[in-house]
């Protein structure tokens, strides 16, 4: 992807509730000079430190490269929703690998949600985290849809959900949009900036060298790989790229797989403890079931984060704030007319099937640069997991990466000048679809 992605992305990112409410963090200095390490990451996000935790756990050199700071990209300022499962439906992943797998891949992705908590624990890592997540449906058509599709969540994948009926949902959720929903307990939100410091701090306290503002301009594969930034170059054995959609040129094969796709989330000012859990009794963090979704949770601090707009063309929305203030106030009527006190977005990497997109670069003993990517906005306790999962694969053992490996991914139609507006077009459809 292009700088001018990174230029967007910095100007929507400074306007973080995550930026203004994460502590301080201290500074990695740029690389500078020669290096030679066992592993070379590019990217200082959740899948990248998680990776390079996991390394170090096993005695690895570990060296991170990051083109800006610490959870600056997606990791640092999303949803907050650590959720289980995958961005597609399952059945995408029963269709490719066959149920046994794709029954594989669900346990893993709740294994996720463990090690999350797991990490939190060991580490120290506060990052205000709150148990609960309430998916709900905007009509009964969209609930027939939903509670059929948990139905087969028990009997495929022996993961339960609490289905919440129409006369119950009051308790769960003060909003009349939304006509029910379902319940997961294991699931939850956090301040995902906290989380990746955090994750960033273990890292460095087990040797792990983290490099800031040291973008990778150059890629040199090979059984010794190299990569060179403006003042320095790293020598790995192997490398992980987990850069998503900020590689920028460095892997050109990946860049089809994936499209950038603007995420935009507005947080109220402080409504007070009681006027906040009022809103959301349960204290879940809540999405509803369309396409095109809207998603929020209520903070620490007793504001109402909210998520719900998207651009599938790179360019921000006009006037954020306020048409982000009214979407809100559509689905919770008592909060017409609150301020918004931060208004931030962002780039994530969907993928063509919204499948996670984990692979290698190369042949023989030059198979040695990984990748992951396409989590398609549900990765922020999958991203965890699939770091383990690399450091899995280098120390010996790929049979866990390689079952998601084995996911097939086509690259977006109309190539580097028509897949855009493709995409936009597609989704407008969706959108349409959503209304009606």
């Amino acid at each position: 992807m292009s700088a001018a992605l990174l230029d967007i992305d910095h100007e929507l990112t400074r306007q973080s509730y995550y930026a203004a409410t994460a502590p301080q963090a201290p500074r990695h200095a740029p690389l500078q000079g020669r290096v030679d390490t066992d592993v070379a990451i590019v990217g200082a996000g959740l899948a990248g430190l998680s990776a390079a935790l996991e390394l170090a756990q096993r005695g690895f050199r570990v060296t991170v490269l990051e083109a800006r700071q610490v959870g600056w990209g997606a990791s640092g300022r999303n949803g907050g929703q650590a959720i289980h499962g995958l961005a597609c439906d399952m059945a995408v992943i029963e269709a490719q690998l066959g149920r046994e797998s794709a029954r594989r891949v669900w346990d893993m992705t709740i294994e996720a949600l463990d090690l999350l908590r797991e990490r939190c624990r060991r580490h120290a890592i506060d990052c205000d985290w709150r148990d609960g997540f309430l998916e709900v449906a905007v009509n009964a058509r969209k609930a027939r849809d939903l509670q059929a599709r948990a139905e087969r969540t028990a009997t495929r994948y022996g993961y339960p959900l609490a289905w919440i009926a129409p006369a119950q949902l009051p308790q769960w959720l003060a909003s009349p949009r939304y006509h029910s929903g379902v319940h997961d307990p294991r699931s939850g939100h956090l301040h995902p900036l906290k989380y990746t410091q955090g994750l960033a701090r273990a890292a460095a306290g087990l040797g792990v060298a983290i490099h800031e503002d040291s973008a990778v301009l150059r890629l040199d594969p090979g059984p010794q790989a190299v990569l060179h930034t403006a003042q320095g170059h790293v020598s790995a054995r192997h490398v992980l790229l987990a850069g998503n959609v900020y590689l920028q040129g460095l892997a050109p094969r990946l860049e089809s797989c994936i499209m950038p796709v603007g995420t935009y989330i507005v947080c109220s000012e402080p409504l007070g403890a009681e006027r906040a859990g009022a809103l959301i009794p349960c204290g879940a963090a809540v999405c509803d079931n369309n396409f095109v979704l809207d998603y929020f949770r209520t903070t620490a601090d007793h504001r109402l984060l909210y998520g719900g707009r998207v651009s599938y063309s790179t360019r921000t929305p006009g006037h954020l704030a306020a048409s982000m203030q009214r979407r809100m106030s559509d689905i919770f009527p008592p909060l017409t007319g609150t301020r918004i006190d931060f208004a931030w977005g962002g780039f994530v990497d969907i993928s063509m099937n919204r499948a996670p997109d984990f692979g290698r670069l190369g042949t023989g003993a030059a198979a040695n640069v990984y990748y992951l990517q396409g989590f398609s906005g549900h990765g922020l306790a999958l991203t965890g997991l699939a770091g383990k999962l690399v450091a899995e694969a280098i120390a010996g053992d790929a049979s866990r990466f390689d079952t998601f490996a084995g996911i097939r991914h086509r690259p977006f139609p109309g190539g580097k000048w028509l897949r855009t507006p493709a995409l936009v077009l597609a989704m407008s459809y969706y959108r349409l679809r959503d209304v009606l």
